[in-house]
């Protein structure tokens, strides 16, 4: 039998523990989520802890990791206003969504620093981004504060799609174009991966 590497997540700095996790827990998919504020500045970040929930409803989740106990814009925006856009990223977009991870202030929209165009939601406040070649309309079902040793380090956001958006070259008669989507998941570092290699597997009886 291989010798394995033991370790225990209470032995390890919070930094230590993130790097294990996301090596290799991959690849990971990225939502790209627009949140407004109270004073209306239009939010942009990217989350790569991301994934579908249920399809009946239809729910994804989103967990956002705190700052020293603090709440990140775009969670606290969700908690205010209740909805958010959540974009898929594409090979053409990633780029720009990359620089959406700046650290900037509230009252500072990371819109700047990209070549997005913000347009309308159809079932919400938030504003939807133009490039993206999907995305869903979604509003806060629920969200579960996650405590260590009685502090809040993170939050999970449970968020119910309320309208998808696809690009016409992407959605085949109910389907997703894998190829056309070009997604584009998140590895460890500054690494970012595309799909390549896809196989395929019949499931047994």
């Amino acid at each position: 039998m291989k010798e394995t590497v033991f370790l225990t997540p209470d032995k390890l700095t919070e930094r230590e523990n993130y790097k294990l996790l996301i090596g290799s827990i991959v690849p990971r998919p990225i939502a790209l989520i627009t949140t407004l504020n109270k004073q209306g500045v239009l939010n942009i970040a990217p989350f790569s802890y991301f994934n579908i929930v249920t399809a009946n409803p239809p729910i994804v989740s989103v967990a956002i990791q705190r700052r020293n106990g603090q709440l990140k814009d775009t969670a606290r925006n969700l908690l205010s206003q209740k909805e958010a856009v959540v974009h898929l990223v594409s090979v053409e977009n990633v780029t720009d969504a990359n620089q959406t991870a700046a650290n900037l202030g509230m009252d500072e929209s990371e819109l700047s620093l990209t070549h997005f165009t913000p347009i309308a939601s159809k079932m919400i406040k938030t504003p939807s981004l133009q490039q993206a070649k999907g995305r869903f309309e979604t509003s806060l079902l629920q969200c579960v504060p996650i405590e260590e040793h009685g502090e809040p380090t993170a939050d999970l956001f449970l968020l119910k799609i309320q309208a998808y958006h696809f690009e016409e070259t992407v959605y085949e008669a109910g389907k997703i174009n894998l190829e056309k989507l070009a997604p584009v998941s998140r590895l460890a570092g500054n690494y970012y991966g595309e799909v390549a290699n896809i196989f395929s597997l019949e499931r047994p009886d």
